[in-house]
């Protein structure tokens, strides 16, 4: 499930991506988000072993969120001999420096972050896309809001802009703008996405560790509109039994 790669914009990406939230101790983590901060974000080697143990497993390219410490990990990995592909993720209020830096990590694919894409500034969105592509990646937009935004891009001008769109999509609805009727919203984002016609990145599969990784693959399974994943991992035997269990289904 989810091996091997897909050719997007003429560029082949891996289907399988270890996310880095928690690597940075993102905020949706709850209260182990601090310590994710000093065990993972204060220590980049040990952002490095979960790289390897995830690269041993057969995942081959990150979903790098450019902060500096994951930064220094993922060059730690490569000097290593770790051909680990980059797919960056821009981050608000530092988009030029961050897609020249992803560009200097020979980012094959640069997505805008979920932040700038919901607000809907097209002619931004639009600079920010182009400059991605002058950049050498193929431009891709991330969001937190699956069902607005989605609904909003089909009839933006920035709609034939980009070829990756990241959201965020797992059985609970969770950290999705989901209101109460789930079966009837994901029939109708379902038929958004397709309309879309986009190279679709799920990420928060596992609902920031709520759920299991069984459970949360076997919900993948039916979404027919997922063409990769992106799994945030937080240590080295996470790294083990989700990747193991990814392989099984």
């Amino acid at each position: 499930m989810f091996e091997g790669f897909l050719e997007v914009g003429g560029v082949s990406l891996p289907r399988t991506l270890l996310g880095t939230s928690p690597f940075i101790g993102a905020v949706q983590f709850g209260h182990r988000a601090r310590l994710y901060q000093l065990d993972l974000y204060s220590n980049p080697e040990n952002m490095l072993k979960i790289m390897r143990t995830s690269y041993d497993m057969g995942v081959q390219a990150i979903q790098l969120l450019p902060y500096p410490p994951v930064v220094e990990a993922l060059k730690m990995a490569r000097e290593e001999g770790l051909k680990l592909e980059v797919l960056g993720t821009v981050r608000p209020e530092q988009e030029l420096e961050d897609i020249q830096l992803l560009a200097s990590l020979d980012a094959k694919a640069m997505l805008l972050n979920a932040l700038i894409t919901d607000k809907g500034d097209w002619d931004f969105i639009e600079e920010n896309l182009v400059f991605i592509k002058d950049n050498g990646a193929v431009p891709g937009l991330a969001t937190h809001r699956p069902f607005q935004t989605t609904e909003k891009l089909l009839e933006s001008p920035v709609k034939d802009l980009f070829e990756l769109y990241m959201i965020p999509v797992n059985r609970l609805g969770y950290l999705m703008d989901c209101e109460q009727n789930l079966t009837e919203e994901r029939t109708q984002l379902r038929k958004m996405i397709l309309k879309l016609d986009k190279t679709i990145i799920a990420k928060k599969l596992l609902a920031a560790g709520i759920m299991t990784p069984e459970d949360a693959f076997e919900y993948l399974k039916t979404l027919d509109y997922v063409d990769m994943v992106a799994l945030g991992i937080a240590s080295e035997k996470e790294a083990q039994e989700t990747f193991s269990i990814l392989k099984q289904k």
